[in-house]
């Protein structure tokens, strides 16, 4: 199993909708970040699919070490 990329120091800003699924990238070597685009494929690590319970902003983890996937817990401060 590989370890995951640091795709960003910091959480991306992003608007979700309402009982839309997401797939966010574990990896951190896709290229939609902070989605998954298949790039984890022989890796060992696979995406984390949620479902948006409202349409809000939320803010995912860039540095993929959040202990409250798929959102950032700030672990991206101590890194």
């Amino acid at each position: 199993m590989s370890e995951a990329l640091i795709a960003q120091r910091g959480p991306y800003a992003v608007e979700v909708s309402a009982g839309q699924d997401y797939f966010w990238c574990r990896c951190g070597r896709s290229a939609n970040q902070p989605f998954c685009d298949g790039s984890h494929k022989g890796t060992g690590l696979t995406p984390l699919k949620f479902r948006a319970a409202t349409s809000e902003t939320l803010y995912l983890c860039g540095c993929k070490r959040t202990g409250t996937p798929p959102c950032c817990d700030g672990s991206h401060k101590r890194l």
